[in-house]
């Protein structure tokens, strides 16, 4: 493999904007990628790939480097870079950043490394602690390790324009193969990487892309024609669509959040999904919606966690989250849970749901909220912990409730 200077040099900058100035990493490749519109797929690919890959093993890198986690100057970024391509074999050009090079010292240091976990899966301390007492060591191990795997694509076909015979048909005369999963009839997993968003499939809003594990969320809430649904912590809409489609356009949907920026993206993505029963809405919390207790027939609580279920997406969470952040969203979740599952009606159905692996965050909350006077109205009806290391998707917890 010929490395060339101008995509060496794109990814030593989005490491520098990484790294050093605190962006994360999916703005900056976005960034980095509009800053050249010459360059072609493999070029965008290389970028965004080796980019990513040093941000999942950056504690391994830069130990390895002999540089700071955080970089301090450009040179730095060429050096963390060079030990990314000794451990590939890639062979070094002769430019003056590459000069001095010690390949032997990196692969020996490499091998030296690989007997300590914190190296070898490249985590925080904080966060290896408290993995391994929340898992133990085996799972939690299975699952650092899939985490760092390079995520699949994965669709859900909108039920609400089309069906997956004929999107799975559609795609494949777009340049796109695809399989089925098997007991999720909406999802389609792509054979290999491209950009669908440039489909004519994905303009029409034929599908969405969506993890497996997220896609089976909307299910679990037993959402039929003329609900009256809440989705109180609805973000960009992934799973408001969802049950939009399995509702189909029948009813409502009260879509909330604190941000009106992700409600905008929503508007956006129901109309291209011909999604027409969603209201959005920008609430403070459910003290906004204090006068509709009691009203919905349905709750999705997705509730905001550490996101240590998605790191194959996001592999820089582990990088900028601090162990107070955990305690911090602990005390969100309950207060979402709390104030939330007011608004249900008896005998109505709610869903606890997170893309985290930590109990604290998972079935603990569900312990916690039963024994409080809120959650002495409800009963457990079955929860499901998906790790990454057995699914080969995103790590999630789902937790069905049923109001007595």
């Amino acid at each position: 493999m010929r490395l060339h200077r101008n995509l060496v040099e794109a990814v030593v900058q989005g490491l520098e904007l990484i790294f050093s100035k605190d962006t994360y990493a999916d703005k900056a490749i976005e960034r980095l990628l509009k800053s050249n519109k010459r360059w072609g797929s493999r070029d965008r690919g290389f970028i965004a790939e080796t980019c990513y890959e040093i941000v999942r093993y950056k504690r391994l890198y830069t130990e390895i480097a002999g540089v700071g986690q955080r970089m301090t100057n450009r040179q730095d970024g060429f050096r963390i870079f060079a030990v990314w391509a000794v451990l590939r074999g890639i062979s070094l050009p002769d430019w003056p950043e590459f000069k001095g090079t010690p390949e032997r010292r990196i692969k020996g240091r490499f091998d030296a490394l690989q007997k300590e976990r914190v190296y070898r899966e490249s985590i925080p301390d904080w966060l290896d602690q408290i993995g391994l007492e929340g898992l133990g060591e085996t799972l939690w191990e299975a699952e650092l390790s899939a985490l760092n795997q390079v995520a699949p694509v994965v669709i859900r076909t909108n039920t609400l324009k089309t069906n997956p015979k004929l999107l799975q048909a559609t795609l494949t005369e777009e340049g796109f193969e695809t399989d089925p999963i098997k007991g999720q009839p909406e999802a389609l997993v792509l054979r290999k990487r491209g950009n669908l968003f440039k489909t004519k499939s994905f303009s029409e809003g034929w599908f969405e892309v969506q993890d497996a594990s997220s896609q089976r969320v909307a299910p679990l809430l037993d959402v039929g024609a003329g609900m009256r649904v809440l989705d109180c912590c609805a973000g960009a809409g992934g799973k408001t669509l969802h049950l939009a489609a399995l509702m189909e356009n029948k009813g409502r949907i009260l879509a909330t959040d604190i941000y009106p920026g992700k409600l905008n993206e929503l508007k956006k993505r129901a109309r291209r999904a011909g999604a027409f029963c969603i209201e959005a809405r920008a609430v403070k919390g459910p003290s906004d919606l204090k006068r509709q207790k009691g009203k919905f027939d349905r709750i999705l609580i997705d509730a905001p966690c550490s996101g240590l279920g998605v790191l194959r997406r996001n592999p820089d969470t582990k990088w900028k989250l601090r162990p107070d952040q955990i305690e911090t969203l602990v005390q969100t979740q309950r207060e979402i849970l709390s104030g939330y599952s007011r608004l249900l009606s008896p005998g109505g159905k709610l869903v606890y749901a997170t893309c985290s692996i930590l109990p604290q965050e998972n079935r603990q909350q569900v312990d916690w909220f039963l024994d409080t006077e809120a959650g002495a109205a409800f009963k457990l009806v079955k929860d499901e912990k998906i790790f990454a290391s057995a699914s080969g998707f995103d790590g999630f917890y789902l937790a069905l409730l049923e109001r007595k």
